[in-house]
């Protein structure tokens, strides 16, 4: 398994945790706080007096809840005694409460509100990552594009006086010379040699020195890049300048006498020496003089 596709698998997947995890973690802090601590308003309350059992004198004592809780405790561990509430009366069925009238705390609402912020924000860097690992289908660079019958694409290599440019493929294609076959063979991929035994090559515009963009010169008949003076010839087999290899270049493929041309398969250039055509500067170079 390649892996990008590990990728796209595992990202979305640690995402989903990671919101799982963020969540159950805030629940059960709200949860926590929930049952062992008293809200605001029933502390408040709580300080108020109620009314127990009658005294002496006839009047009803006054104690806390905090007295009667205290009271309760000693009760239980036999250190007190019991504290009787005067109400007599018979306990009231317990209802549950209504759940629109409690409504959502203060301390829920923010908690809440940040659980859903990160998770909206993980979400959207997860999509980012998955959009820009995501092979493109739409036929432009980065994917198999048919450019045309090769018959066609030579006329348009001659109207273009050697070369012909695609920018939807960000690509040079020139005619490959029948002559060169031989020498190419021990050279070249077969998935390289299906576009040369037509009689074309399909070259990546990118210099393999620092990737700037490698325009034709007229005048020598070779590519020449215009930021460090690397120079190839025709069909993108170095020349001169400080470039490591030849020019880099796509896989093709030809059916029924179309050409296409795999962009998401770039294969390196050929190496330094590298002459199949022999093809020497046909005139002035545009880019000083070659060093070869």
């Amino acid at each position: 398994m390649e892996t990008s596709t590990i990728l796209l698998i595992a990202i979305p997947v640690l995402v989903v945790l990671a919101g799982i995890v963020l969540f159950a973690s805030m629940r059960r802090r709200d949860t926590g706080e929930a049952i062992g601590m008293l809200s605001r308003e029933t502390s408040k309350r709580d300080v108020g007096k109620v009314s127990l059992a009658s005294d002496d004198s006839g009047e009803s004592a006054k104690v806390t809840g905090v007295e009667v809780e205290r009271a309760a405790v000693l009760a239980r561990t036999g250190g007190g005694e019991v504290v009787e509430s005067g109400d007599t009366a018979a306990p009231v069925a317990w209802v549950p409460p209504d759940a629109e009238s409690i409504g959502v705390t203060r301390r829920q609402f923010f908690n809440r509100s940040i659980v859903g912020m990160m998770l909206v924000g993980i979400s959207g860097f997860g999509a980012a990552v998955i959009a820009f690992m995501w092979p493109q289908v739409s036929g432009g660079f980065g994917s198999a594009i048919t450019v045309g019958k090769v018959d066609d694409i030579k006329k348009q290599i001659q109207d273009g006086n050697g070369f012909a440019y695609y920018p939807n493929g960000r690509m040079w294609i020139t005619e490959y010379p029948a002559s060169a076959l031989p020498k190419a063979e021990a050279v070249y991929s077969p998935a390289e040699l299906t576009g040369m035994e037509a009689g074309v090559v399909a070259l990546y515009q990118k210099c393999p020195h620092l990737g700037c963009r490698v325009p034709e010169c007229q005048t020598s008949q070779w590519f020449e890049c215009p930021c460090h003076g690397s120079q190839y010839n025709q069909v993108g087999e170095k020349k001169g300048g400080p470039a490591p290899r030849g020019m880099d270049r796509f896989a093709m493929s030809v059916d029924g006498g179309v050409l296409t041309v795999d962009t998401g398969t770039v294969i390196q250039g050929p190496p330094i020496g590298t002459n199949t055509t022999g093809q020497e500067a046909e005139g002035p170079n545009c880019i000083g003089s070659s060093d070869h």
